[in-house]
Formats: structure tokens, C-alpha cells, sequence
């Protein structure tokens, strides 16, 4: 499989035929310590994935602590999203220009530093500056680590990596919100950040130790096609950020944000078709099964993320939960995407049709939604962590074979291209999924709290006889308070039931993309293309 690749010395790479190696199963880059490599990559990888919401819970507090305003204290969140998303897109061409290993553990390296200087940052302007530092070396680390479990394992445990990856990506979101709360509540919010240093010198120390060298190419860089890309992510980020604060196209900067994202996508769509060397492979896009892996990384992106967006405040603020009730509950969301990924692993490498595994978990994801969206305020705690449960298995049998579908014919230079392309995607969708969730919720909260106050009467009430409050002056503002916090109570449970019965029709409407899918073949030579740019 490494003659795929070609030498750094070639001016440009010769299409050359699969040699007997290339088909064998072998993996691309061996190692002596395969379990300890594995330790250290998913070590780097769970940081940076806990990283996008472990700071989440701590926002108040640093609100606080840098002098900012409700406003402004969202740029520590916007900073990180936006830079990881700019950035992502180059990791292919870093990689393949200074080597894979040199970039992952300059990511590590930079991933930490700029941790310690967020937890002493004593100004909202320093915090913004270091957590898009942070967010510029996290985004090399998701793709990398996942190209490298790849290329350092056979072929045939393709699957079982992709499961022991995947439990990282999947589990940081719901471990993110339980750490952040518990260490900003028992600790301080600075160690929200401090955490990130111990944890990542243990990885960085494995990965300066074992991590193998990957070999380097001429590749030259698409300064233009980076610029559009870069303008239109951070653009959209901007819009989905920005647009519920700004009450959206009411605002002039939304629609400045709208036509950036739209003109960007115009240019990048005409310029990689036409580019000679353009910064994403277009290998990428002629292989069938990634295109629609990205499709569905975008749903997996909108059901999962912001689910997990939703359910935090909605039991925090609704249910009177604590913020370590709240963890304790949607933990085992994270059991159920353990028990589905090892299964998912297991039957993928015993040949069970990706596509079926990939409907059936968008299936029992849906399931899980409609239970959901039959939730009242006298819900339990047992009816919630099943629902997560069963959401948990819907979410991971949907995950390794997708993953292991998109790559399955990727020759391994596409690896890293490919990957930070999967990973953008996921953000993309993250970020727009829970961009709809939240203007869905606050929207319909709106409604329903005007269409209940609407029925609120005297018999409505029962022994409370609202036309006689006016009266008691001011004390008859008290139980119209209470009635007004009980319809705003019932107007959320309302408008959360909505968000949910919404992200159950996404998730079937995903199921259909799988008959487009190509059906599971053996690597033969379009898993060696040489390289095109």
C-alpha cells in the first residue's frame, strides 16, 4: 500500500498497478506497541473532543472572572468553534508538507499550551486569543488521530479501530458537561482548562516515543481555495452563532453573513472543480460511499449534538436537576454507544452489510426521539436514561460502519484529507443542528406560552379568582407570578417535545441516502489510485 504513495523526490506521482503487497493485509504503518500507541492517540483525541463542551458549564463563571458581558462571553465558545473550523481543511496539505507525525505532535504540544494559558488568562481578549489557539491545534488532532489508528493497523481490524475511536468522539460530548460542572463547582472554572495539561503530556509523551513517521510530498498550497473556505466557515459559524442574539434577518450583519456564505460556497464549488492543485483532493469526492459518509456525518452532527445541547438545560432548568444529577443521567447514553460500537465492530468485521447496520441505528435513534417526544414534566429518571440508552446503541451502530465504509476504498494517502473532510462535516452539522434546535425551541416557546395563557380563567385557576387579584394591588402580583411560572414551565416542556419530534424526522430522513451507498467489495486497485493533485 505505500507505493500508493508517492516520494517526496517525484515531481509528479506515476499511476503505478497494485502490486501483490498492496491487496495483503498489512498495515501502512506498523509499530512495535500497537496497545500503547492506541492509549496515547485516543488520550489526544478524547482532550480535544471534550474540549468543545467541557467549557460550556463554565461560561458563567468566567463571565464573572473576565469582566464580560452575556453578550461577549460567547466569543470564548465562537473563538474555539470558528478557529478549529478554519483550520481543519489544511490538515491534509500540513501533513503531507512538514510530515504527519511532526503536525501531530505540534497539535499535541500546542493543544496543551494554549490550555495553561486559557486557565490564566485574566481578560476576555486573552481568552478569545488562546481558545483559538486551542481550537487552530485541535483541529489537526481529530483527523490525525484517526488516520494514524488506521495506517498503524491491518486492514482487516479497520472496524475494531474505528470503534475504539469513535467511543472518544462519542463519549467527550456527554462526559464534557458532567467534568466541566463537577470541577467548576468543587475546584474553579480555571481548572476546566488545567485539566487538559496533565492529561496531554501523558499523550504527548507516548506519541514523541512510538508515533510512526509518515512519508512527506511536494504539495503546493491553494492559498485561494483556503481563503474561500475559511471566509464561508466562518461566516456560517458567525451566522449560527450571532443569529438568535441579533434576533436574526432583522439584523443587517445576519444577511452580510448569508451572502459571504453563500458567495464562498459559489467560489469554492467552481474553484475545485477547475484548480489544477487544489487544497482538498478531489479523489475525495469521485468515491461514492465518502460522499454520502459526509452526508451523513452532517445528520449524525444535527441528531447527536444538539440532542446533547438540549437535554442539559432542559433538565437543569425544568427539572430542577443539578449540574452532577444532570451528568449522572446522560451517562449512560454513553453506555449504550459503547455496548453498539464494540457490536458494530464485531459484525462489520464478520461481513455483515454496512448499510444495514447504518438504517438500523438510524432506526432506534428515531425510536428513541419519538419516545422522547412523549415526554411530560412528570417524567422519571428511569424513562430518561432508557431513552438515552437506546439512543446511545442507535447512534454507535450508525457510527464504525460508516466510517469504515467511507475508507474502505481510500487509498491511505486520502487518509488525512479524508478524515479532516468527515470531521468538518460532523462540526458543520453540529453547529446547525443545534443553530435549528435552539431557534425551534425559543420560538415555540413563545407560542405556547401565549396559547396557554390564552386558557388561563378563573376556572382554569380553581380557587384563584384572577378577575378579583387587581384588588389586592401588589400582592395580586404574586399568584398571577406563579401562575405565569407554571405556563412557562409547560410552554418549554412544550417547545423541548417539538425539538425532539423535529430531530426524529431528520433521522428518518437520512435512512433513505443508504440505497445510494455501494454494496461492501473487497479492496482492489481503486483502493491504490495514485494521487491527482
Amino acid at each position: 500500500m505505500r507505493d500508493a504513495r508517492p516520494s517526496a523526490a517525484a515531481a509528479e506521482p506515476a499511476a503505478q498497478p497494485p502490486s501483490d503487497h498492496a491487496q495483503a493485509d498489512v498495515a501502512a504503518l506498523p509499530v512495535a506497541n500497537q496497545p500503547l500507541l492506541i492509549v496515547g492517540v485516543m488520550l489526544a483525541s478524547l482532550l480535544q473532543v471534550l474540549d468543545t463542551t467541557i467549557a460550556n458549564v463554565a461560561i458563567p463563571h468566567m463571565q464573572a472572572a473576565l469582566g464580560a458581558t452575556v453578550d461577549t462571553v460567547t466569543w470564548v465558545l465562537t473563538s474555539y468553534i470558528i478557529a478549529s473550523a478554519v483550520a481543519m481543511p489544511i490538515t491534509g496539505w500540513l501533513a503531507d508538507r512538514i510530515g504527519a507525525r511532526k503536525l501531530f505532535i505540534g497539535a499535541v504540544a500546542g493543544f496543551i499550551i494554549a490550555s495553561a494559558l486559557c486557565g490564566i488568562a485574566t481578560s476576555l481578549a486573552e481568552m478569545v486569543v488562546f481558545r483559538a489557539i486551542q481550537g487552530v491545534a485541535g483541529a489537526f488532532i481529530a483527523p490525525l488521530s484517526q488516520s494514524f489508528l488506521l495506517d498503524s493497523s491491518k486492514p482487516s481490524k479497520h472496524p475494531q479501530m474505528m470503534a475504539i475511536w469513535g467511543m472518544g468522539i462519542m463519549i467527550g460530548p456527554i462526559l464534557g458537561p458532567v467534568l466541566g460542572g463537577y470541577l467548576t463547582e468543587y475546584w474553579n472554572w480555571r481548572w476546566v482548562f488545567y485539566v487538559n495539561v496533565p492529561i496531554g503530556l501523558i499523550a504527548l509523551a507516548i506519541l514523541i516515543g512510538i508515533l510512526p513517521s509518515r512519508g512527506q510530498r511536494e504539495r503546493r498550497f491553494d492559498l485561494f481555495g483556503f481563503a474561500a473556505i475559511a471566509v464561508g466557515l466562518s461566516a456560517l459559524q458567525l451566522l449560527l452563532d450571532r443569529g438568535q442574539q441579533v434576533g436574526w434577518y432583522d439584523a443587517g450583519e445576519i444577511w452580510i453573513y448569508t451572502g459571504l456564505v453563500i458567495s464562498a460556497a459559489w467560489v469554492v464549488a467552481i474553484h475545485f472543480s477547475t484548480a489544477r492543485h487544489p487544497l482538498i483532493e478531489r479523489a475525495l469526492f469521485a468515491d461514492r460511499n465518502f460522499v454520502i459518509a459526509l452526508a451523513f456525518m452532517v445528520a449524525i452532527g444535527m441528531v447527536l449534538f444538539a440532542n446533547m445541547a438540549l437535554l442539559p438545560p432542559m433538565l437543569q432548568h425544568l427539572f430542577g436537576y443539578s449540574v452532577i444529577d444532570t451528568g449522572l443521567v446522560l451517562m449512560p447514553r454513553g453506555i449504550g454507544v459503547l455496548i453498539s460500537m464494540q457490536l458494530a465492530g464485531i459484525l462489520t468485521r464478520k461481513g455483515l452489510d454496512a448499510r444495514i447496520l447504518v438504517t438500523v441505528g438510524f432506526l432506534i435513534t428515531a425510536f428513541s426521539l419519538w419516545e422522547m417526544s412523549h415526554w411530560s414534566l412528570a417524567v422519571d429518571r428511569w424513562h430518561i436514561v432508557l431513552s438515552g440508552s437506546v439512543q446511545g446503541i442507535g447512534i454507535g451502530l450508525v457510527f464504525i460502519p460508516l466510517q469504515t465504509v467511507a475508507f474502505a476504498t481510500l487509498a491511505p494517502y486520502l487518509r488525512t484529507d479524508g478524515s479532516s473532510m468527515l470531521n468538518l462535516f460532523r462540526s458543520v452539522g453540529s453547529s446547525i443542528g443545534i443553530s435549528i434546535a435552539t431557534v425551534m425551541l425559543a420560538r415555540n416557546m413563545q407560542i405556547s406560552h401565549a396559547d396557554l395563557a390564552a386558557h388561563i380563567t378563573t376556572a382554569s385557576t380553581g380557587s384563584i379568582d384572577i378577575s378579583t387579584l387587581d384588588q389586592y394591588q401588589s400582592l395580586g402580583d404574586v399568584p398571577l407570578a406563579l401562575v405565569d411560572m407554571e405556563i412557562q414551565r409547560q410552554a418549554g416542556m412544550i417547545a423541548y417535545i417539538d425539538d425532539f419530534y423535529m430531530m426524529m424526522w431528520m433521522s428518518l430522513a437520512a435512512v433513505p441516502l443508504v440505497l445510494l451507498m455501494r454494496g461492501p467489495k473487497k479492496p482492489g486497485p481503486s483502493a491504490s489510485r495514485p494521487n491527482q493533485a
